[in-house]
């Protein structure tokens, strides 16, 4: 058996030291935790929504957006929600525009589409900036994604917001 002797000095040392590394990993865990729970996002399910300065149908339409188009939601007015994209541009959009579908958008000029996850794999197509997908699987870093056409493939997440 050791028997390990520490003054009182070490002690309180020690145990401001652990209290100290408690309390940083508890405030790590809510930064992290916090926003991602609170982040919802919905995405544009017709083909051509207007997004509105002010939470009404006769406000101006700032811009619009097409199928797919992911949005995080701000808050909710009544029937509308208040979206924030992925440039943090902020506007109104109606609640039955929008579904919880899981979509993206490219952020990047040129993204290759390819045929499976990974760079070894056959470009099958290239989109532009601002092209919103529909997620239909996941694996690691790459996303199966369709085109609002029906076009196919997988793209890498560095690519999408």
């Amino acid at each position: 058996m050791v028997i390990v002797m520490i003054s009182a000095s070490q002690n309180r040392f020690l145990g401001r030291t652990f209290s100290t590394s408690l309390m940083v990993g508890l405030l790590l865990t809510f930064i992290l935790l916090v926003p991602a729970q609170a982040a919802e996002r919905m995405a544009v399910k017709v083909g051509l929504a207007n997004v509105r300065s002010a939470p009404n149908k006769k406000a101006e339409i700032a811009w619009q957006v097409t199928k797919y188009h992911p949005f995080q939601i701000v808050k909710k007015k009544g029937d509308w929600y208040q979206c924030k994209d992925f440039e943090g541009d902020s506007g109104w959009v109606y609640k039955s525009l929008l579904n919880k579908i899981s979509t993206v958008i490219t952020i990047k000029e040129n993204c290759n589409v390819r045929s499976g996850p990974g760079t070894k794999n056959r470009i099958l197509f290239i989109v532009d900036r601002e092209v919103p997908l529909k997620v239909i699987k996941r694996q690691g870093r790459w996303l199966k994604i369709a085109h609002e056409d029906g076009d196919q493939g997988w793209i890498h997440a560095s690519l999408i917001w």
